[in-house]
């Protein structure tokens, strides 16, 4: 959406973005501002944890600043739930300060679709754009983009670019008459879903499979309503059990709505300087890297593990093919790590030349029979 808008001459166009943006969608707006020189961003930063109230409160107080600035904010990008931390956003009410300011509201859904709720014609964003091969369970790369009537113009080429894209004519074309030509089959169709209806490099298989997909949901496990009420419960159970296992705590605000989606984060018992441990911010990189191959490694798992407002802490999923028995395995595996980080651990040798921490290979063939 970022590269088909038609950016002011002025340079006073302006992108919105908080602190907790996906690293590609935020490099993406880097790349926007750098290779057109027309437009700039303004990050937002959100101290968590925090009410929706100040949510929005920080939200419009970027507004403002923008304008005293003698910027334009154009566009406004946000999450749905947000990926790391793994939170949900108070998106519905960004999107409506967004119409009641005039800018235009993108909203990142990648953990949107089969994850939470969703009713776009109530929210009413101006862009919206959701993977389908995260919780809607589709084969990679399958994604939905939605975008109302009203904007339907505003996006005139695919990403790849691709055969339904129609040139903007110049004032010689259409002095002659000569206006770009579509070289697809008639049809009598919008220019807009013309375009995405065919793009000649893309693999639609992954696209054919949504229905199937929607239908297993259906029949195999009762329904959307009942996948999100079971994930969201076994999520906000889990993380209780793990926090309760590490001795800390899971991100959350006073009004419970963090935690309104099937992930939650818990923070790690990894002693920082400063937080009543050893291990200086410098040394920080090392420790995380240390922590993922560890996991691979040594206890066949993947957990994604952030440093975060200077601590390090975990963001745990809910599926349907989990129970409280994986949070509780898990919550013994991060205990482990953890105690062997805070000795110092990562300094000591490579993650695979380190032994394998007693009974957990006993427990991963278990999980693997099963």
């Amino acid at each position: 959406m970022l590269r088909n808008v038609l950016w002011n001459e002025d340079r006073a166009d302006e992108i919105l973005h908080f602190n907790t943006i996906y690293g590609a969608c935020g490099r993406t707006i880097t790349y926007v501002c750098q290779s057109t020189g027309l437009v700039s961003s303004r990050k937002i930063t959100t101290p968590y944890p925090l009410s929706t109230a100040t949510y929005v409160d920080l939200f419009r107080a970027a507004i403002a600043a923008s304008r005293a600035a003698g910027k334009r904010p154009r566009v406004a990008v946000f999450d749905i739930v947000a990926s790391l931390p793994g939170v949900r956003i108070p998106f519905e009410s960004l999107v409506a300060v967004c119409r009641e300011e005039g800018i235009l509201s993108l909203i990142d859904g990648a953990h949107g679709v089969g994850h939470i709720p969703l009713d776009l014609s109530a929210v009413d964003p101006d862009f919206f754009v959701s993977n389908c091969h995260k919780w809607l369970f589709t084969p990679r790369g399958c994604a939905v983009l939605y975008v109302p009537e009203r904007n339907q113009e505003i996006i005139r080429s695919t990403l790849p670019t691709s055969h339904g894209y129609l040139p903007i004519p110049t004032k010689s074309d259409l002095a002659n008459g000569k206006l770009p030509l579509n070289p697809l089959p008639p049809t009598t169709k919008s220019p807009f879903v013309a375009n995405f209806e065919f793009v000649g490099t893309i693999d639609n298989t992954p696209y054919l499979c949504v229905a199937e997909a929607i239908k297993w949901r259906e029949q195999a496990c009762g329904g959307e309503k009942a996948i999100y009420e079971y994930c969201r419960d076994l999520v906000r159970k889990g993380a209780k059990t793990v926090a309760s296992i590490l001795g800390t705590e899971v991100l959350e605000n006073e009004e419970d709505s963090l935690q309104d989606c099937c992930m939650s984060m818990v923070l790690l018992p990894i002693g920082m300087q400063g937080k009543g441990g050893d291990i200086s911010a410098a040394e920080e990189p090392a420790v995380s890297v240390w922590l993922n191959e560890t996991l691979i490694r040594q206890y066949n798992t993947f957990l994604a593990i952030t440093f975060f407002q200077g601590q390090f802490w975990v963001r745990l999923s809910a599926q349907v093919y989990l129970d409280h028995d994986d949070f509780e395995w898990v919550g013994s595996v991060l205990k482990d790590l953890s105690q062997r980080a805070n000795k110092g651990e990562f300094l000591a040798a490579k993650a695979e030349d380190v032994p394998l921490a007693g009974g957990i290979e006993d427990k991963m063939e278990e999980l693997l029979v099963e």
